[in-house]
């Protein structure tokens, strides 16, 4: 594939990013079918994990309030720009990925039915117990979020840097002063690039040129076409976009900074949280997680402990 195919690929956020996200997901080191001989771990990308065969626990369901139960649907908002945790698939419409896969999952321990809601990061996070009944989204713990919203832990990663293939403008991650830094609204990663722009200013140096996009799809084309120098975003992230984009890019340096992903919760709802707590830890001992994971190849961000609001250090 040409570097203008797959600029034009990248792009077409039109189309809610479905031909970027056609070929199978690769979002770490694991191969995407390593550690399971489940044949329903082995179900195409878009199609995900098979959890027709999830029955409802009567137990848990009785722990899930009556406001999220009712209408017999767990309603869930969810950033689909982000693969291969939640994208579209190839007909646009579809939301697929681990995050659905687990969404799916929750739901059928529940006796309910999943809708997974395509919302911008930024947004799900303050609509939560309103417009959705919770958020999965790729969300990493912080104190300022654990200000807004009750977290479940179900995942762990880090972030990572992303430039063009060879880093042809020699960009040193720990000096972004004068560059243009691609993020995404709303994450950790803009938090951190902000600091690091606050920094540069005071010490007289040139300010980061920092782009914030609400799509992950529109932060890889930046540096895929040299609008930025380069992106920053959750490892499994980067890792899947430089595989989409025919290894146009490349990670720089090590990840940084490992941290918890969790559930979405509204502040002070202690029954969803527990009930989501317990759910995600019986499908952490069942083994449906793991193959949920090795479905999409990310097992490598696997945690063996479902946690309500663990401490955390920014």
């Amino acid at each position: 594939m040409s570097f203008t195919t797959r600029i034009k690929a990248i792009a077409a956020a039109s189309v809610a990013a479905a031909t970027l996200f056609s070929m199978a997901a690769c979002g770490t080191s694991d191969s995407a079918d390593s550690g399971s001989s489940d044949s329903s771990s082995k179900s195409s990308s878009t199609q995900g994990f098979d959890t027709s065969s999830i029955k409802k626990d009567d137990e848990l369901a009785a722990l899930l309030p009556d406001s999220v139960k009712s209408d017999g649907v767990l309603k869930v908002g969810t950033d689909t720009s982000y693969a291969p945790a939640e994208f579209l698939a190839e007909d646009g419409k579809t939301p697929v990925g681990f995050d659905v896969d687990l969404t799916k999952a929750l739901a059928a321990e529940f006796g309910l039915k999943a809708e997974n809601v395509t919302a911008t990061f930024d947004s799900i996070i303050p609509s939560v117990g309103s417009k959705y009944d919770i958020g999965i989204s790729s969300f990493t713990v912080t104190k300022e979020r654990l200000e807004a919203v009750d977290f479940v832990t179900y995942f762990k990663a880090g972030s990572t840097y992303v430039v063009k293939k060879g880093n042809p403008s020699k960009i040193d991650s720990s000096d972004l002063c004068g560059k243009k830094v691609a993020v995404q609204t709303g994450t950790t990663q803009e938090e951190e690039v902000n600091k690091a722009n606050d920094d540069c200013k005071a010490a007289g140096k040139s300010a980061i040129d920092v782009q914030s996009s609400k799509l992950q799809t529109d932060v890889t084309t930046a540096v895929a076409s040299g609008k930025a120098d380069i992106f920053y975003a959750d490892t499994p992230v980067a890792g899947y976009a430089i595989k989409q984009t025919g290894d146009t890019l490349e990670a720089l340096g090590e990840d940084v900074g490992v941290t918890p992903e969790a559930i979405a919760i509204k502040k002070g709802d202690t029954k969803t949280a527990e009930a989501m707590q317990k759910a995600v830890q019986k499908l952490m001992d069942d083994g449906t997680y793991k193959k949920i994971l090795d479905t999409w190849g990310v097992s490598s961000g696997a945690v063996d402990k479902a946690e309500i609001n663990p401490t955390v250090e920014s």
